[in-house]
This record gives structure tokens, sequence and C-alpha cells, in this order.
């Protein structure tokens, strides 16, 4: 049976499929519902993989903090590195959830072909999103209003990197950068023909290979 496994802040990430649950987090200041646990729900409901599903979220279990502010970004860092797919939930709210690291954590992340964003229309300050959505559309990536629908993008993708066979080694995300081709598993919905999937990882090739171009080029 189908299950998933909650992992949060610094805590050991497993291997296996994963999604990140990124986006505002309540501050305690001004204390509000957080939405991951209902994005788990859904990931829950919705999941149908034979393993189980590593959910990783950057809130800290029972609301212990860091220790060092750098242990916390280190962790959110290398799960966000290392998930399949990497869901931004953006409810925006300017007074209790602005989101601002929300916003350059996308900006690294848009061009990984591993992110979905979801930006609900009701939020309290939408405007605030659209240039998210627009940068989004940009780079191909999936934009949805409702918390439902980003988890289903989102677990489509983490469906199309188990289709991903790696015969050099490492996992589905490291073979974004990679030249060498890749060779569909049996029952891939690219059938037995392995140009069809290496076709569908082009564009994800080369979002990925501008970013590293770009960012070299700024050093």
């Amino acid at each position: 049976m189908s299950t998933i496994r909650l992992v949060m802040a610094r805590e050991p990430i497993p291997a296996g499929p994963k999604v990140f649950l990124a986006g505002p987090t309540p501050d305690k200041s001004a204390p509000v519902p957080s939405w991951r646990p209902e994005a788990a729900r859904l990931l829950a409901q919705q999941w149908t993989g034979e393993q189980p599903l590593t959910v990783l979220s950057p809130e800290s279990r029972h609301g212990q903090c860091a220790e060092r502010y750098e242990d916390q970004v280190d962790w959110e860092t290398d799960a966000r590195a290392g998930a399949d797919a990497i869901l931004f939930w953006i409810l925006r709210d300017m007074r209790t959830m602005p989101g601002m690291t929300t916003n350059v954590e996308f900006g690294l992340d848009v061009s990984t072909g591993r992110a979905v964003l979801g930006v609900p229309a009701d939020c309290p300050n939408p405007e605030c999103n659209r240039y998210l959505a627009y940068v989004a559309r940009r780079h191909g990536v999936p934009v949805c209003e409702t918390l439902d629908d980003t988890v289903t993008q989102a677990l489509a993708l983490v469906a199309a990197a188990g289709q991903c066979s790696c015969p050099y080694g490492g996992t589905a995300a490291d073979t974004v950068l990679d030249r060498r081709p890749l060779r569909p598993q049996s029952g891939s919905p690219y059938g037995s023909d392995p140009g069809l999937l290496n076709a569908s990882l082009a564009t994800s090739r080369k979002s990925a290979r501008d970013s590293m171009v770009f960012a070299l080029t700024c050093a």
C-alpha cells in the first residue's frame, strides 16, 4: 500500500522519491495555520507509487528551532536539491507570510525542471505573485491556483523522474545536465523509444545549462 513519510527540518533525508514543500512558513510573531499538513494529506491521498513517498518539510518538529541559522538553511538547500519535485505553494499575505525567502528559492529552482508553482487567486496579496507566475511560465513550470492541482503536478514530476533509467549511476535528477542518453524503463509512457524520452528532457537540459552559464558569467 502506498504511503508517505514526513521528514521535517534537519532530520535525515532517506533515499527514494521525494517532494519538498517550499513556500512561506508561519512566523511566531504572527501565528497562522501552516498549509503544509494539508499538502501532506493531499500527497498521501494522491500518491500511488510502489515506494513510500518522502515529504520534506522545512518546518521544525515540535517547533524546535535550529541552534544555528546556517544549519537550517543548509538542510533546506540540500533537501530541495535532492527532491524529485519542489512544490511551491505561495499563500501570499504580506502581513503574516510575506515569503521573501521563498522568492529567492523559486528563482534558484525555476530552471531545474523540478519546480511546480501554486499561487492561489484568493490569497490576501495575489498581486505579489504575478511576477513569479510570469517567470514560471517563461520556464515551462506548471502554474496552479489550488493546492490539490499543485500536488497533482508535483506528483507527475515524481512519476516522470521514476521513469528515467540511470544506467551510469546517480539519480534521474543528476542526468538533467548529462549529455548521455537515457533509456526508458519497462512500462514507461515513452514506450521502447529512447528518442522520445530524451527529446522530452531537451528543454530541461537547455534551461539548466543556460542557468549554469549565467551563474559562471556573473561570478
